[in-house]
């Protein structure tokens, strides 16, 4: 696991999170809001600083929230939320009994 700085523009704060491999620059990477829910970002740019022990490179990542994501805000239209599924589970289930 790589160890990795990320600078969230969208949020202005800064995390360091693991990951497999660095991700490059214009991949997009899901990560959790400060609200539980589950965003995408963009990565910005990539970058590399030497460490203050041993011979060492830390990468760096500059995200911000891929555009169309909304801050705070839960998914109403997401098929694979469950709140999704129940509505439309509610939504058959009024059709059958007399054509609500």
């Amino acid at each position: 696991m790589i160890e990795i700085e990320v600078q969230n523009e969208t949020h202005q704060n800064q995390a360091r999170i693991r990951f497999a491999a660095v991700p490059r620059i214009g991949e997009g990477i899901r990560l959790r809001e400060p609200d539980g829910l589950w965003a995408s970002y963009d990565v910005l740019d990539v970058w590399y600083q030497k460490a203050e022990f041993g011979d060492v490179w830390m990468p760096y990542l500059h995200i911000r929230m891929t555009p169309g994501e909304a801050v705070g805000t839960p998914d109403a239209a997401d098929p694979f939320s469950d709140d999704f599924a129940a509505q439309a589970f509610e939504a058959s289930f009024a059709k059958m009994g007399g054509g609500r």
